[in-house]
């Protein structure tokens, strides 16, 4: 610790952390000096000297210190053997900014509820506001207005700046030369019916036996190292709020320009795939880029309605038997899980007010497998390094633990050759129990997390040896950087880097969202105290429900559980909803 600190402290009359003797200072051993880190539910000292020391600060303890605040603290004596210490005095603030709620006249942090001292005179209770250094610099509204839980959970993952920055619009004006005019082609989008923007369109040649896969071709107005490139790289993904997108490209791009909307010519980046008419394998694929004009908008449930007809002279109803081949030719060596998603639906106040829950249908099959095979071709083009989405097979313990789990159920399961033969086996066993969406929820929790590589490594769980993202330029900036590597043949120099950045950033984007969509849960239950819901066990471990109806995915924190079993449909009344916290608690009853 330098001697000018060491006098201010013992200036400012605490002469019994700091002595001064012979013309020098030294902190009393009682003390230390080091900076706050804080983690999961842990605050650490961090010490200024040499030392491996920990030395832990329960978050009361704190005394209004937060997150890289220098801090003078006094070890306090633990018998069991853990250095614990308390807060004594703040010598210097961190410069970052803190999200803060007002409570009770206090200043308290949302993300981890830690006491800030700050005088609050100016604001009243439920303020959402911006703390740094020392003071309150801001206020971003009232948590009892819905319209604010967007912007906490923009600011907790360090994404609030889409709200404020938007990337400059300049872009490399389109070459139209030496591109393939396929204008001629009947292509089509197959898309949301509330989709603006388009990555991909679709033309199959059922002479030829060929899929023509198009993708938007981002490249060719987003050039490498350009501002609006590293502005997407700082993105990485388009996020998917149950309201609004905030995109990864600017609306001008995302939504217009390189969108393949229909009755507009757009420059397209395109596989032309022939396939064996017996084995449905690719017998030979090209990739070149286009011009393509899309002949139709398409939203799945129609696709869905002509599906239906079953009309053999309707060329969606030939293609979706060639993808229902590739299918079964890939569940082969993967998986296919049932998908259902739910989907918030909110008002004009962006309250909650209702759920859709979205199932994978024979519309969605046929999209996907034309996508999975362009992404598959696209990885084979590559060598051994460039960006592909790997995926590994789950841990020994994990099959272990998942195999002890559907036990449990019911379900003897048994440790098959290898883990694909494993959990093929427990899917058919499940089925016949009538426990498939159950057992494929564990077994999805089973999985390792997918991520980008630059190395080629195969994805387990879709049972290939060659993959990459290549279909969805506009909204993954992965898929960007292959459609310059597949272009030029260079691959970036940092491109290890990307891969990590963007697989750390895709994770903190699903993390973003679900807090979002739980502050809303959370929001709406806090209104509904006292009522019951159906909801299914979903965590034993952690005593989790989630609900069934009216808001269906809400977890709640069960407070009297007693040893029901694992999925078991159980009665649950709301006892408590706490909107900054996402906590809501329930009893059964």
């Amino acid at each position: 610790m330098k001697q000018e600190n060491l006098k201010n402290i013992y200036e400012n009359q605490n002469t019994a952390i700091v002595k001064y003797e012979n013309g020098s200072y030294t902190l009393n051993s009682k003390y230390k000096i080091g900076t706050v880190s804080i983690s999961n539910k842990t605050a650490i000292l961090n010490l200024q000297s040499s030392s491996s020391q920990k030395i832990f600060i329960d978050f009361e303890k704190l005394n209004g210190a937060y997150r890289d605040d220098t801090v003078v603290v006094q070890v306090l004596f633990n018998p069991k053997g853990k250095t614990k210490a308390k807060v004594i005095q703040i010598l210097n603030r961190n410069a970052n900014a803190i999200l803060c709620i007002v409570k009770d006249k206090n200043l308290f942090t949302i993300k981890e509820n830690i006491l800030i001292d700050c005088d609050v005179v100016n604001n009243k209770d439920g303020d959402v506001v911006i703390f740094e250094e020392g003071k309150i610099i801001s206020k971003f509204g009232n948590i009892m207005d819905a319209k604010v839980d967007e912007s906490i959970s923009l600011f907790l993952y360090n994404e609030y700046y889409r709200l404020l920055d938007q990337p400059k619009i300049s872009y490399t004006p389109l070459q139209k030369e030496n591109r393939k005019d396929l204008t001629d082609l009947e292509f089509s989008t197959i898309d949301p019916a509330s989709a603006k923007d388009h990555d991909d369109a679709i033309y199959f040649d059922d002479t030829t036996n060929e899929i023509y896969v198009a993708i938007a071709d981002v490249s060719a107005y987003v050039k490498e190292g350009s501002d609006l490139d590293q502005d997407a790289l700082k993105r990485s993904f388009s996020i998917y709020f149950p309201h609004k997108v905030l995109p990864m490209l600017p609306f001008e791009l995302s939504t217009d320009l390189c969108s393949l909307v229909p009755n507009k010519v757009r420059p397209a980046y395109v596989f032309k795939m022939k396939l064996d008419p017996n084995s449905m394998k690719v017998i030979s694929s090209e990739l070149f880029e286009a011009l393509i004009e899309s002949k139709h908008k398409h939203s799945y449930e129609y696709i869905d309605e002509v599906l239906e007809e079953n009309d053999e002279n309707n060329i969606h109803n030939k293609l979706f038997k060639v993808t229902q081949k590739l299918k079964k030719n890939r569940l082969k060596n993967g998986f296919d899980f049932r998908n259902d998603e739910i989907r918030l639906i909110l008002d004009d106040d962006e309250k909650l007010i209702n759920f859709k829950l979205e199932t994978s249908s024979a519309s969605h099959s046929l999209v996907e497998e034309c996508m999975l095979l362009a992404n598959q071709e696209a990885a084979k083009k590559l060598k051994a390094i460039g960006i592909f989405r790997v995926h590994d097979e789950p841990s020994d313990s994990k099959i272990k633990k998942l195999i002890d789990e559907v036990n449990y159920l019911g379900i003897q399961a048994k440790l098959k050759d290898d883990v694909h033969s494993t959990i093929i086996r427990i899917q058919k066993q499940a089925r016949e129990a009538d426990l498939e969406q159950e057992v494929d929820e564990l077994i999805i929790q089973s999985q390792q997390q997918a991520s980008y590589s630059s190395i080629k490594k195969p994805h387990f769980g879709l049972g290939f040896t060659d993959y990459s993202h290549f279909t969805s330029p506009i909204r993954r900036y992965s898929d960007l950087v292959l459609h310059r590597i597949l272009k030029t043949g260079k691959v970036p120099n940092d491109i290890e880097n990307i891969c990590e950045d963007i697989s750390v950033r895709e994770r903190e984007i699903a993390s973003l969202v679900w807090d979002y969509e739980d502050r809303k849960y959370a929001r709406y239950l806090s209104n509904h105290i006292g009522r019951k819901y159906m909801a299914t066990l979903v965590d034993t471990d952690n005593m989790i429900a989630k609900l069934d109806q009216e808001v269906k995915g809400a977890r709640i924190q069960i407070e009297n559980y007693s040893g029901e079993k694992l999925f078991s449909k159980v009665s649950v009344q709301i006892i408590h909803s706490d909107i900054i916290s996402k906590k809501i608690t329930g009893k059964i009853i």
